[in-house]
C-alpha cells in the first residue's frame, strides 16, 4: 500500500479506508467474510466522481447544452476511462484478489480496475474530503478531455466531409428563428444541401445550433 501512496502522492491518515478500497470481493470471500470488500466504497466513489465531473464540465464548458455535457461526462467516467486511470497509477498491482482472480489475470480486468478506482476515490474522500479528491482526479479528466474535446465540434466537419464527396452539393446553415430575452437567446438553425433541409438544431449560440443541426443531419443519414 505504501508504494501506491507514493504513486498517487497521497498518504492516508486512516489506512483502513485504503485497505478496504483495495480488497476485492474474491479476496474477502476466501477469508470467510471476516474483512470488508470494496463494493460499498465503489458505490460511494461512483457518486463522488459524478459530482466532480459534472461540476467540472458545467464550469469549464458554459456554452455546451445539457446533452453534450452528459456525453462528455459519460466518456470521463465510463469503464474504459476509469480502468485507464487505474492503469496509469498501476492500481491493479496493489489490489487484494482471490486466488482465482489472480490466476485469470483479474488485476488487469477492466471491470475490476474500474470498481477499484471508484473505491479509491471514496477512500480519499473519506480520509481527506472533496477538495483533495478533486485535486487527485481532475488531472485525469483534463487529459481525457484533450483526446475527446475535438469531438465537440466534429459534427460540422464530418458533414462537410460527407457532402464534399459530391462536388455538385453545397452545405449552408440558415438561421430560421430565435427566441428568449437578449441575455438568454435560443437560436434555431437549418442545415441545407443546396436548397433541401437535411437537419435542424437549437442552441444557446449560433455555433451550437449549427452543430446540433449537423448532428441531426448525420443521424438521418445513418452516420
Amino acid at each position: 500500500m505504501k508504494n501506491l501512496e507514493k504513486r498517487i502522492n497521497y498518504k492516508f491518515k486512516e489506512k483502513s479506508y485504503l485497505m478496504e478500497a483495495l480488497t476485492h470481493s474474491s479476496f474477502a470471500n476466501e477469508r470467510g467474510g471476516t474483512i470488508n470488500c470494496n463494493e460499498r466504497m465503489e458505490f460511494l466513489g461512483d457518486s463522488v466522481l459524478s459530482i466532480i465531473s459534472s461540476e467540472f464540465l458545467f464550469k469549464n464548458f458554459p456554452d455546451l447544452p445539457e446533452g453534450e455535457l452528459s456525453r462528455l461526462r459519460s466518456n470521463l467516467v465510463c469503464t474504459e476511462s476509469l480502468s485507464g486511470y487505474a492503469r496509469k497509477i498501476d492500481l491493479g498491482r496493489a489490489l487484494f484478489l482471490g486466488k482465482g482472480e489472480i490466476h485469470t489475470g483479474g488485476y488487469d480486468r477492466n471491470s475490476i480496475l474500474e470498481d477499484a478506482f471508484e473505491a479509491l476515490i471514496a477512500a480519499i474522500y473519506l480520509d481527506a474530503g472533496m477538495d483533495t479528491v478533486r485535486d487527485f482526479v481532475l488531472p485525469f479528466f483534463k487529459k481525457e478531455l484533450k483526446n475527446d474535446g475535438t469531438r465537440i465540434k466534429d459534427y460540422k466537419t464530418k458533414l462537410q466531409e460527407v457532402v464534399q464527396q459530391n462536388p455538385d452539393e453545397h452545405v449552408t446553415y440558415v438561421l430560421v428563428g430565435e427566441s428568449g430575452p437578449a441575455h438568454d437567446k435560443t437560436f434555431e438553425i437549418e442545415v441545407r444541401i443546396n436548397s433541401n433541409v437535411i437537419g435542424k438544431g437549437k442552441g444557446k449560440s449560433k455555433k451550437l445550433a449549427e452543430q446540433a443541426a449537423a448532428k441531426e443531419a448525420l443521424e438521418l443519414m445513418g452516420i
